[in-house]
């Protein structure tokens, strides 16, 4: 059955090397135009059909996954066409594999299911001391996802069965060494190529252009001189740090702090102790606790009659290996760092005392108190900067949770304006000119979010002149911003760009002159391989190129192994043009066997992964797929390109 989908399915080799498409693809951003009808049928599989509603739904769940795990990511890439496009892609292939575990007659069993949902982490922690499921818990689960208990075990039940439709195919791929060595050859080879460059930078002095020639190229080229959208606004910030700085502070009130935080400004007690330690587990049978004690009060007897022995004492008896080495030194320690009865026993200690026999999980402790280090409180003048600091920040935080929802409300309610908010919340209305959507590259601040970029960019704002919600931007952090003035995108006027007319012209005109001279050089050296005047040879591959451009790289790749040395010509476009030779293949290195058993283990997850891909395109064809939704134009025509 195989044979025939691999004979049918085109797969080669390089195909082996590629990430099978993900679930979720993020391609280029392009507009989409949706069914106006959300009930309306975007594709069918076996009749069953897929509505615009679902897709939505789908999609906006891989959206709400991905943003949780890439929160940075632009939202603009997750609402493309060809993201939304990948969504409904893998909506007909869960659909292909239900149909097919279904033919199948593949179940899962209770048994089966059980023992999948005691293994899950998230039902697992639901479990009490006495290892029975919180039912009212796992109920709460099933209803965080819009389900009941039996919904969610149905949908387990579901998914179980489905994966059977792969797993096998998956699992029964097997490849030798030999296959892998023999792929890895091919797709990381390395050949000893050298290179000759030519750089539009070396003719610019060569070209002269004229205003005619400038106004031709404005008109032929018109998206080269195209505005970005953008648009000057007026904005809120409501955060902590603009109320902190407008926070008066009576001296009264910072003497009260000063006051009631004192023990926790001056830090806490510490402790140093020495011990000596006769493990008894807890387990351990009466007798053997019995005279484990019987040692300890031995131990006691001799340090009591002997303090300065007790060193000498820990080093030859303490089962605490770690602190018997240093004479059974602990050094310092606060409340919290010790077990209890430990803790408790030492701070109780005057300095020097030893202490009675010591009980704990761990066995019998002796404990000798050898200092004390009593917390020294800082005075109230060293500590008024940071007292002021973090009452005014309290305060603030407390009348930050006061305005939020003032904030929020008014700027919704008086829409057509920010100033009555301002006004009323004694904040400053700031501006800012030519935002654009998205923001330049290391951008920081409030208008670099994507949430309040969205907002601002939304018809309300736009459109209609309205304030933006209040988006939080940051913890404590809300801004709503205004547009007055939107500029769209649009091909700026010639005298504007003239100066930059000029200079892509000349920079396009020296790219031609250099492909020109490069060509004719190539052309020489084909003649006579003599004069060829290249740089030093350098080895490159798929994993290691110098900085060359790609497309040198790429040709040097795909030069013919039987016609070498090969001479080649590249053109750069802009980058001008460049002759390449290559020389020979070089031998990839030896691998370890470590390196050659992963790299075979990777080759058999991707031909598995390829084998997958190959049974989904044979489950199209047997179960009828209709995509009636349009296909993005950057996606059209890429079944003909993959390997």
């Amino acid at each position: 059955m195989f044979d025939s989908i691999r004979n049918n399915s085109k797969i080669l080799m390089g195909l082996l090397f590629l990430l099978v498409i993900p679930s979720f693809v993020l391609f280029g951003i392009e507009g989409y135009s949706q069914f106006e009808d959300k009930g309306a049928v975007v594709a069918r599989v076996d009749g069953q059909k897929i509505t615009q509603s679902e897709w939505d739904a789908v999609h906006q769940q891989e959206v709400d996954r991905i943003r949780a795990s890439v929160p940075n990511l632009d939202p603009k890439l997750l609402d493309s066409a060809e993201a939304r496009y990948a969504t409904l892609e893998k909506m007909v292939n869960d659909r292909l594999i239900a149909r097919a575990s279904e033919k199948q007659l593949l179940v899962t069993s209770d048994q089966r299911l059980a023992r999948y949902l005691q293994q899950d982490p998230s039902i697992a922690g639901l479990r009490g001391a006495d290892g029975k499921l919180d039912m009212e818990r796992y109920r709460q689960l099933a209803a965080s996802q819009g389900m009941t208990p039996e919904m969610l075990e149905a949908r387990v039940r579901r998914d179980l069965s489905n994966q059977q439709v792969l797993a096998g195919l998956q699992a029964s791929v097997f490849a030798t060494q030999r296959q892998t060595d023999a792929a890895l050859d091919a797709y990381l080879q390395r050949r000893e190529i050298q290179v000759k460059r030519w750089s539009p930078a070396d003719f610019a002095a060569k070209v002269e252009v004229s205003d005619a020639d400038l106004e031709r190229y404005y008109k032929d080229n018109p998206e080269r001189f195209r505005s970005v959208e953008n648009v000057d606004l007026e904005y809120l910030v409501l955060d902590v740090a603009a109320l902190q700085s407008r926070i008066e502070l009576p001296e009264q009130d910072l003497k009260t702090y000063y006051e009631q935080n004192l023990q926790r400004l001056a830090g806490q007690e510490q402790r140093r102790a020495s011990h000596i330690l006769i493990n008894a587990a807890k387990d351990l049978p009466a007798a053997d606790k019995q005279k484990a004690r019987a040692k300890a009060e031995s131990l006691l007897a001799t340090v009591r009659q002997s303090p300065k022995t007790f060193a000498e004492v820990a080093r030859k008896n303490s089962d605490d290996t770690g602190s018997a080495a240093r004479g059974g030194d602990l050094d310092f320690f606060a409340r919290g760092a010790m077990v209890k009865p430990f803790e408790d026993a030492a701070f109780a200690l005057q300095k020097g005392d030893i202490s009675d026999i010591v009980e704990s999980d761990f066995g019998y402790h002796i404990i000798l108190l050898t200092d004390v280090k009593l917390p020294q409180a800082p005075s109230f003048e060293s500590m008024r900067p940071q007292l002021e600091a973090d009452l005014r920040k309290q305060q603030a935080q407390r009348q930050f949770a006061e305005l939020a929802e003032t904030f929020s409300n008014s700027v919704y309610e008086q829409s057509d304006s920010l100033t009555p908010v301002a006004e009323r919340l004694k904040l400053s209305v700031q501006k800012a000119q030519a935002l654009t959507r998205t923001p330049p590259p290391g951008a920081q601040g409030v208008l670099s979010h994507p949430k309040l970029l969205q907002a601002i960019f939304s018809e309300d704002a736009i459109v209609k002149r309205r304030n933006t919600a209040a988006v939080e931007v940051a913890p404590n952090t809300l801004v709503s911003a205004r547009v007055v003035n939107h500029r769209p995108a649009a091909v700026r006027p010639f005298p504007e760009v003239k100066a930059d007319a000029r200079q892509l012209l000349i920079q396009a005109q020296s790219a031609e002159l250099a492909k020109a001279e490069g060509q004719a050089r190539l052309a020489a050296w084909k003649t006579d391989a003599a004069q060829a005047n290249l740089g030093e040879a350098v080895t490159v591959s798929r994993d290691q190129a110098p900085a060359w451009p790609q497309a040198v790289i790429d040709a040097a790749l795909r030069a013919d192994p039987s016609k070498m040395p090969a001479l080649l010509g590249v053109d750069l476009g802009l980058q001008g043009f460049a002759v390449v030779r290559v020389n020979k293949i070089v031998p990839r290195p030896e691998s370890t066997a470590q390196q050659s058993e992963q790299s075979r283990q990777q080759f058999a997850r991707l031909w598995g992964q390829a084998e997958s891909q190959a049974y989904l395109a044979s489950l199209k064809s047997q179960f009828k797929v209709e995509m009636l939704a349009q296909k993005p134009k950057k996606l059209e025509g890429s079944e003909a390109e993959k390997p």
